[in-house]
């Protein structure tokens, strides 16, 4: 069962009254300085919880957010400042070694032009006492052929002679001869 519908003391219910009136209960201008006192009571409510409670709450995370990202800040930036610090340090220890490492290499190479010098000479003081010994070699076998080219020159002349008039000349006419 349905139940009935609230009554005012005149009898009348509250959906007559709102057709009566003929719109919504917020334009009725006879309840306006209730709804404006609530106005006003909640909106006092609402400004103090908002400064009390809400806004140094809000305040205190964004100085906490500041400060982090503050702390944040400093922190990249000594690290930053770190890391220029070990790169400048690296590129000097890069320098220096390929100082060193060009100094090892001239030196090398220094070393191995004195020891392919030092080849260079001994095969040649070797090479210059082969040429030496040949023509010393050489000096003795022309001196032999020298010598010899009398003897030679004397036996060729005795067989022409001997071939020519059938006789062998004898040793003082190969001396008179000669």
């Amino acid at each position: 069962m349905a139940s009935p519908a609230p009554t005012d003391p005149h009898g009348e219910t509250h959906a007559s009254t709102e057709a009566a009136s003929g719109g919504l209960p917020q334009f009725d201008t006879t309840v306006w300085a209730g709804q404006i006192a609530y106005l006003l009571i909640l909106f006092v409510l609402m400004l103090i919880l908002v400064s009390k409670v809400f806004a140094p709450r809000m305040r205190r995370v964004w100085d906490e957010r500041a400060a982090t990202i503050r702390g944040a800040v400093e922190t990249a930036r000594s690290v930053q400042e770190q890391a220029a610090q070990q790169a400048a340090a690296a590129k000097a220890e890069v320098e220096a070694a390929r100082a060193e490492a060009r100094a090892t290499a001239a030196a090398a190479r220094a070393r191995v032009a004195e020891q392919a010098a030092a080849r260079t000479a001994a095969q040649e003081a070797e090479l210059n006492a082969r040429i030496a010994a040949a023509e010393a070699e050489i000096a003795k076998t022309r001196d032999g052929a020298l010598a010899s080219v009398g003897a030679v020159a004397a036996d060729t002349a005795a067989a022409m002679v001997a071939k020519l008039t059938g006789k062998a000349p004898t040793a003082a006419e190969m001396k008179g001869t000669a």
